[in-house]
């Protein structure tokens, strides 16, 4: 049978990749595709040989959803106001129900039959919006692999975002506080599973550019040999990544700026703060909207007989766990990727909610201190990809230039639990902080997303996006929960440092000394042939029966 055209088989520079790889890999034994189907196992492949060829317009759209998605809203005003209403409501535990919080005394609410520091509470929110995205992400996220039903998906959580955004306009008093972290939680979890599912569009795209279809045309053709098409594709999968995270943040830069343009005339209006959330999710309806009219159709296969869109996110879940073995860089990078975002997600929140108490949860000063991270972070992801392009570097070392510095900002908050004179206790800190979180973290999505981009089997975005949506953004279940106990116990924010640093530290070795990202794409390559090749055979075998 001839070998079909760049145009007609998106997969095929990755199959052969995969048949030169069979004689000498030794992490993958693929000798027998009828093994997948005595296994019984779910997997099917979303790859079509006729994906559509990405378009400018599309292109686009795809950076535009990102530039209104940058998290102003959800993950910032929205939470500042929850802490604010949420203190305003509070007492001082050593004067009793009805005095006023204290920066000696902390400040307290009335929660379940006793008491809960306001911190805490924050904290509480977070782990359970985390634990729902878990649900979330391990009931319905592989089930996106199927038909057009991650198109819809995402449509949908974005929609409820939407929604919880605008109705943080009737969030005025004190007595609003549950409302206020009611909303808040709504429009997180919707919010973090936008991103997921969102990112894991981004491993289609970037195999149908018109550069990733001439890069495997001149494969095919004999005209580059594997080394340099492996290092090209890379290339792109990171142009794409890094140009995206670029939108955000611009999209970060000019939100602020609107915002700003509402909150200093009206500094004294005690509504204020209501109309810069309403201003900032209405940017992100205009931005998002084209990405779901651009959209080109990339339906997955149908729904397997006898499957359900509720179980069958479980059940791939399972079997792609038990891959271990034959995918194993793939899944130390997402149980070590778990542990990361878990230590950094937290470590976000927990200076946040410092900054917040240092600026008495002024939207006006956290608007400054946004922009200056917003501008840091479009630079620096525009140099890291300039770097990166111009030197030939590879992902991973991209990546690990970030993790340093995703270790030093927890370690910087623990030095503050024995001196106030650094640590998160002036306010020049927080303005270095938000400098340095913007130059080196933003590279850090993107690096990060790209790196599980080169290890997932190809045609299986969503589902093992799913997982890596669950280390990146449901990993943080855990870090709120102990976090929030340590706080309450010892009445000091500062006590939570040490336990994230640990966290980062470990997580990082791991990744630096436990992940080959060329051994693991091309297991991940293998591995994908293999279950199309079951797939195939199993298709032959019912049509012989028929």
């Amino acid at each position: 049978m001839p070998m079909l055209s760049a145009s007609e088989n998106p997969v095929a520079p990755a199959e052969a990749i995969a048949e030169e790889d069979q004689s000498k890999s030794s992490s993958l034994d693929i000798q027998e595709p009828e093994l997948q189907k005595r296994k019984g196992m779910t997997f099917v492949s979303s790859i079509s040989q006729d994906e559509p060829e990405v378009t400018r317009r599309e292109l686009w759209a795809y950076y535009l959803y990102y530039n209104g998605d940058n998290g102003v809203g959800p993950n910032g005003y929205s939470l500042t106001l929850f802490q604010l209403w949420a203190t305003a409501a509070g007492y001082d535990p050593a004067q009793g129900p009805g005095s006023s919080c204290s920066a000696s005394s902390g400040c307290v609410l009335p929660w379940g039959h006793g008491v809960k520091a306001v911190t805490s509470v924050v904290l509480v929110a977070n782990g359970v919006s985390f634990a729902v995205m878990t649900l979330i992400f391990t009931t319905i996220g592989s089930a996106a692999d199927y038909g057009s039903f991650g198109r819809w998906l995402l449509l949908v959580i974005t929609c409820i975002c939407w929604g919880a955004q605008f109705a943080s306009v009737s969030l005025t008093s004190p007595s609003r506080w549950g409302a206020a972290m009611a909303l808040y939680m709504i429009g997180f979890i919707s919010y973090g599973a936008t991103l997921v599912f969102y990112a894991a569009v981004f491993p289609r795209l970037a195999r149908n550019t018109p550069h990733s279809r001439a890069l495997r045309a001149r494969y095919e053709a004999s005209e580059i040999d594997r080394e340099v098409y492996e290092a090209e594709e890379s290339l792109e999968k990171n142009r794409i990544s890094n140009i995206s995270t670029a939108h955000s943040n611009i999209g970060y830069i000019v939100t602020l700026c609107l915002n700003l343009g509402l909150l200093l005339p009206l500094v004294d209006n005690p509504k204020a703060n209501n109309y810069v959330i309403v201003l900032t999710n209405g940017y992100w309806v205009l931005t998002g909207i084209w990405w779901f009219i651009f959209q080109q159709p990339r339906p997955g296969p149908s729904l397997p007989k006898g499957e359900h869109y509720l179980t069958i996110g479980w059940k791939q879940i399972w079997a792609a766990l038990k891959q271990y073995k034959k995918l194993p860089y793939t899944f130390v990078y997402i149980f070590a990727f778990f542990l990361l975002a878990d230590g950094l997600n937290t470590t976000g929140t927990l200076v946040t909610i410092c900054q917040n108490d240092k600026f008495s949860f002024s939207f006006l000063q956290n608007t400054y201190l946004g922009l200056a991270q917003a501008i840091t972070s479009t630079a620096s992801t525009f140099g890291f990809w300039y770097i990166q392009r111009y030197w030939k570097i590879s992902t991973k070392k991209m990546f690990v230039v970030t993790n340093v510095v995703t270790i030093l900002i927890p370690l910087w908050g623990m030095i503050g639990i024995w001196t106030d004179t650094i640590g998160y206790h002036n306010v020049w800190e927080f303005w270095f902080y938000n400098v340095i979180f913007g130059v080196f973290q933003a590279p850090y999505y993107a690096f990060s997303q790209t790196m599980m981009a080169e290890l997932t089997p190809p045609g299986f975005d969503n589902m093992f996006f799913g997982l890596f949506g669950l280390s990146n953004r449901a990993s943080s279940m855990i870090g709120p929960n102990v976090i929030q106990v340590i706080i309450n116990n010892s009445g000091n924010n500062w006590m939570g440092f040490p336990f994230l640093f640990a966290l980062c530290f470990t997580a990082s070795l791991v990744i630096w000394f436990g992940v080959d990202v060329k051994k693991g794409r091309r297991d991940a390559v293998a591995w994908a042939k293999d279950i199309r090749d079951s797939q195939e055979s199993n298709e032959e075998d019912n049509q012989n029966t028929t």
